[in-house]
């Protein structure tokens, strides 16, 4: 399992492997009621490890967490609660 960290002041969520750095980027609709995930960056590297998932699951969990919910706007993120149901509760 990878660390990762939430960068709040930087509204993402990152994790490094093999000395490369990756991220889940996110931001808020005017309400603050909705993260919006607008990136999902894993270099080729690393790539193929389960990075980006588990990057997302973890945005997906804190947004969960605050009682949030999430517009998956990045195309990795989108396809990534479409295979996990679980998390279809927090679609917005």
């Amino acid at each position: 399992m990878h660390t990762i960290q939430h960068d709040s002041a930087h509204q993402r969520f990152t994790t490094e492997v093999d000395g490369h750095p990756a991220r889940v980027d996110y931001t808020f609709d005017p309400t603050g009621a909705v993260m919006a995930i607008t990136h999902t960056i894993v270099p080729p590297e690393i790539g193929g490890r389960g990075i980006a998932g588990a990057l997302v699951q973890a945005a997906l969990e804190h947004a969960r967490a605050q009682g949030w919910k999430v517009d998956p706007q990045c195309s990795y993120a989108d396809a990534w609660m479409r295979r996990h149901p679980e998390f279809d509760a927090l679609r917005a």
